[in-house]
């Protein structure tokens, strides 16, 4: 039989000491690895891309360039707007549905996004594929006309739908938009028709009606410069109240055709955005509301801050949802199968 070697002194306090290393190499391998992995990329290292879904130029494209500038400086990277205009403010939609869920694509929520589902089959939930960051502001709906136009009320243009049955040219930002919805149902309750001329941008719009292209406008509040430049003049708005800005125009309701029609909009990112990026982009554009500079803007377009944070402005989401659909099946502009 083969004799082992001697073992030199001292060799099982090594063994055991090899050993117990390794074990506590083992015990705290994954530890020991985080240590070692690089730390996590830091929100926001890149640009961001704020989707708007209008043309440039318009009074919502210029507030959120100005509000994508103020967020830009707090979050430490720019905030580039990307405009994907028509399809009635919907188009944001299938961005951010197709958009990796990391903060880098955002985008305007504007209200037909929450009514084009129930009155067309679309591929996209404006509450499941999303997740809210911010309610931002709201607009005031009017209905103008040239300022040299005949029609000095409501009661005009329906005279005149009447007098030339399906003459009256009615421009609106879209199909399915707020206007074009107020529109229909006022015209409805008459048993009147409009030709429906819809538009992607509101400055084109507005120059269609001031030189006379179209006879009727119905917009939001991005007819303001021309209303007071003297090319418009507005003959009626939808809120609740009369504005501060224009406190001579009556509003719907107060002419009694019951109709109040508000569309407040927000920023959303992807659906399964995390809460901490959630929670930087929140802070940056809360601030950047806040800024003198932006609120400034606002007040051009009688406009005024109307804030809610992530989960308030999550809860308006499906409220407005679930009342848009019960306006389409008012209306009778539901989808089948809807």
């Amino acid at each position: 039989m083969a004799m082992n070697p001697e073992r030199p002194a001292g060799a099982p306090d090594l063994r055991r000491r090899r050993i117990a290393g390794a074990l506590a190499a083992t015990a705290m391998g994954p530890a020991f690895g985080r240590a070692l992995a690089s730390p996590p990329e830091q929100f926001p290292s890149r640009h961001i891309t704020l989707w708007v879904p209008w043309p440039a130029g318009g009074a919502t494209d210029l507030t959120m360039r100005l509000l994508a500038e103020l967020a830009g400086r707090r979050l430490g990277q720019k905030v580039i707007i990307e405009n994907r205009g028509g399809a009635g403010g919907t188009l944001v939609m299938p961005v951010l549905q197709q958009a990796a869920p990391d903060g880098y694509v955002i985008a305007q929520l504007p209200q037909p996004v929450f009514r084009a589902p129930w009155i067309q089959k679309v591929q996209w939930d404006p509450i499941r594929d999303t997740t809210p960051i911010v309610q931002v502001s709201g607009v005031t709906f009017g209905i103008v006309v040239a300022a040299n136009s005949p029609l000095r009320s409501l009661d005009d243009i329906f005279a005149l739908a009447r007098e030339r049955p399906g003459t009256l040219t009615v421009a609106t930002n879209g199909v399915g938009t707020t206007p074009h919805v107020v529109m229909d149902e006022l015209f409805a309750r008459r048993g009147l028709e409009f030709i429906h001329v819809p538009y992607k941008g509101t400055a084109e719009q507005m120059l269609a009606v001031a030189n006379g292209q179209v006879q009727i406008g119905v917009n939001s509040n991005g007819f303001a410069p021309f209303v007071d430049g003297g090319q418009l003049r507005l003959l009626v708005t939808f809120g609740e109240h009369r504005t501060r800005r224009w406190p001579q125009v009556p509003t719907l309701r107060e002419l009694g055709h019951g109709i109040v029609a508000a569309s407040p909009y927000g920023l959303a990112g992807p659906r399964g955005l995390p809460k901490e990026v959630v929670q930087t982009l929140h802070d940056a554009f809360r601030a950047a509301m806040q800024d003198p500079i932006h609120l400034a803007e606002l007040a051009k377009y009688d406009q005024e801050l109307a804030y809610l944070g992530p989960e308030d402005y999550g809860r308006a989401m499906r409220e407005a949802y679930a009342t848009e659909r019960r306006t389409v099946e008012r209306l009778g502009l539901a989808r089948q199968g809807s």
